[in-house]
Parts: C-alpha cells; structure tokens; sequence
C-alpha cells in the first residue's frame, strides 16, 4: 500500500543518517529514535534472583491469598470450579474469606489516588443504601470489626499522624474513616499468584503474559465490569481510568500483578485532546491504521482485533485495537472480549515478564456520544526521561517501532509454536486493511 505523503511524512519518516521521527496522531506528540541504541537486548528490571522460600507460601506480599486481612474488604471475587468454570463471589464477611482461594479479586485501594473525602467534600457523595447495609453487615462481626479498625490505624500511620493522636480518636472517629472501603472509587483487580506456575526463583514473577489465555480472559472480564460499576458511584463521575503498571520502574509498588481503576470527575486530558481532534478528521483512526499497514507495523491479528507497533510514544510500546465498529469495552460481546483478550495477552506474553510496563486503556466515556474507539497500550518502560525531553517537549525512544515490531513478532510465533497464546495470525500472515474499523 502507498501512503500518501501527509500521512507518511507527518506520522513517520527516517532521516539519511538513521534518525526515526515520528508523530502521535492523537496527541501530536512527537517522538525521535537515533540509530545504534535500538538492537540492544532489553534489560531486566527485577534483583538479582534467589530460591523461593516456599515456607512463605501464599504470603509473599499483602496481595497474596493468606494475607487478605491487609488489604480492605473485597467487592467481588472469582473463584475456579474444575478447568474452564468460574464462580463470582461478593459481599462475603471478615469471616467467609479465607473459606475459598480467589482466582481474582475486586479490592478497594488501601491508598487512594482520588480518595473518599474528594467525593464527598467537593460532590456530596455519600454512600449508597446497599454500601450502608454492606459496611453495617462486615462490621457486625468481631472479625470484620477488627479488620477494619487495623487498616484504618495502619493508613493513618502510613500518612505521618502520630501514633498518640492516634490513640487518642475514638471508635467512631475511626469507623469514619473507614467510609472510602466501601463507598470508594478507586478499586485494584488482583489475580491470585505472586510467582508462575512451577516457579522456583524469585524473579519468575506471574504476570500478565504467564497466565493461560483463559485466566486472562476472565481477568479483563472483571476489569470490564468493575469499570462500568464505577459510573455509578456518584452522579459527577465522567471518567474511569483503568491502568496496569507492572514492576517498580513503571511505578508499581508491589511485584503482584493488579490492575488499578480509578474514578474521577472530569474527562481525561488524553479524551479531550482526542475528541478535538477527532471533530476535525473523523477519519484519523483509520490514518493510524493506514499509516501502519502501510508501513509493516502490523503485529498480529484475530477476528477481533490487531496489534500494531504504536508510533509517537515516548516509549517502545505495542497496541491493541479492537476491530469492527466502535464500542466501549462494557458493550462489547463475550467473543469480542476473548478476542481483545487473547491479543493483548499474547503481547504481554511476547514482551516477557521481566520488562516494566505500563498498561494504559483508552475509550469513549459515557457522556461523549462521538465515536471514540477502544484500544490498549503496552509501554515499555526501559528508558527515563531527561533535560533534552523536558527542555524540547521532543522525546527520544530507545527502540523505531520497525525493531518493536520485529522483537514481537518473533516471540509471538514461538509462543504460538509452543501453544503458549492464543491462535492468532502474526506478522506476513495478517491482512489488515482499514475498514477492519468501520
């Protein structure tokens, strides 16, 4: 395919010494990789390895199955029944946890990034009737009483106040602190395994990309509809961000696999830029595809979406568009879900469990009655920014996305040989044109 030369020479262009430009169509980001750094192997982001001390078994860190009494009382969990079947599991009491394993839990995050007291300071939030019953109901027991007076100390400690005024709050000052575990709008989706299966070091972490293509599935499912729950929290939500951060260099504080869904009360800035541009060119997600089929980004493809090497990124990063017409992920059907869901397992998979990433979902919200079209991208987070990017606005990416996507390309088909992913066609097998979009 020709690409006309707007597209060509405003998205991506390679300069005669080597030099990759490149241009985010959706944010006018603009992005150079110089030559020479991009054929490096990727390095490790985790310590130096030791021997799993299997004595601490389902207790590796707070996420972990024998420590849910650290972490605020679950929403939801999903349980396994035999090999393909799942159960899902809520409002179970302090007492009922550790009555099964969960596969996958709803939690609310101990620390919020837009807390409680925001919603109901600045927008009046007050719990609902059924989070009232919920709260009343887990703290009616002596167990779930104590649970929750724990953690509120704990994140009290945590935020600098001194343990004697502390000591000092009574119960019911205490309680009221507990609000946000059950009426909060920032919630973690945590799967069960702290190491993969058959693990034996310390740095074969379970990951995205370890788990089967089913567990994946059931994974993104939860994230869906957790995501869609969190709209109904308070009137003035206008957006959930949902991301996945994976190992400390990409921010995360925990080496336990989650995913974060946070409410706030505006559309993102991401959404707005978008949606301007998108008013002044309804067809540039077809451009971003076009510029990709036409430049041999094109990574993989099933009947339900493509992954392509994304372009004018500040960092290496790998995306997953879902095809056909544009729907957010809640109004989606169970064989489009499985379908995104395998692809974006499979690029987990290929990028390897020992590179930090950054899982970044993007989609329309529910007030925008524009197409805006649902994708997901996986940053390779290996390089840091410095004085040439902030003094520029002009950032430099370790790695072309021509090199992103051969190195994934290449993995994916030994994954695939090994059955390891979905079945999918990868690379010279695609055919990707842009009404995959319409």
């Amino acid at each position: 395919m020709t690409l006309p030369a707007t597209y060509r020479d405003e998205a991506i262009v390679r300069m005669a010494d080597g030099t990759v430009k490149q241009t985010n169509l959706l944010t006018g980001t603009e992005v150079w990789t110089v030559p020479g750094r991009g054929d490096r192997p990727l390095p490790s982001a985790l310590p130096e390895p030791h021997p799993i001390d299997f004595e601490k078994g389902g207790a590796f860190c707070a996420f972990c199955e024998k420590r849910y009494l650290e972490t605020p009382p679950e929403k939801e969990r999903l349980v396994r029944v035999g090999q393909e079947q799942w159960k899902h599991l809520s409002g179970l009491g302090a007492d009922e946890l550790f009555d099964t394993i969960a596969d996958f839990r709803r939690i609310p995050n101990l620390f919020e990034i837009v807390s409680y007291n925001y919603w109901h300071l600045n927008h009046g939030h007050i719990p609902s009737e059924e989070q009232t019953r919920r709260m009343a109901e887990y703290l009616a027991s002596d167990s779930g009483y104590d649970h929750i007076m724990r953690l509120v100390q704990a994140r009290l400690r945590a935020s600098g106040t001194k343990e004697e005024d502390i000591e000092g709050l009574s119960d019911s000052e205490l309680l009221q602190q507990a609000n946000g575990f059950f009426s909060g709008g920032h919630d973690l989706i945590v799967p069960r395994h702290h190491y993969r299966y058959g693990a034996t070091q310390t740095d074969q972490l379970a990951a995205s990309g370890t788990m089967t293509p089913e567990e994946h599935e059931q994974y993104i499912r939860l994230t869906i509809s957790s995501m869609r729950n969190l709209y109904d929290l308070n009137q003035s939500v206008r957006y959930v961000v949902a991301f996945q951060n994976w190992l400390k260099p990409a921010g995360a504080s925990f080496d336990h696999l989650h995913k974060q869904l946070v409410a706030i009360d505006q559309l993102s800035v991401q959404s707005q830029s978008e949606l301007e541009r998108l008013r002044k060119n309804p067809a540039i997600y077809r451009d971003i595809l076009r510029v990709a089929t036409g430049r041999n980004l094109i990574i993989a493809q099933n009947d339900h979406a493509v992954a392509l090497a994304g372009f004018g990124h500040r960092y290496p990063t790998v995306a997953v568009w879902p095809t056909g017409e544009a729907y957010t992920p809640w109004e989606a059907s169970p064989e489009q879900i499985r379908g995104v869901s395998d692809m974006l397992h499979a690029v987990h998979a290929a990028t390897g469990a020992k590179i930090p990433t950054n899982e970044e979902w993007y989609y329309r919200p529910p007030s925008v009655n524009i197409p805006m079209r649902w994708r997901i991208l996986v940053k390779w987070r290996i390089s840091t920014l410095a004085g040439f990017e902030g003094g520029s606005r002009i950032y430099l990416n370790t790695i072309d996305p021509w090199r992103v996507q051969r190195r994934v390309v290449k993995r994916m088909l030994d994954l695939r040989q090994k059955g390891s992913i979905a079945p999918m066609a990868i690379g010279s097998e695609t055919a990707v044109t842009t009404d995959l979009l319409d």
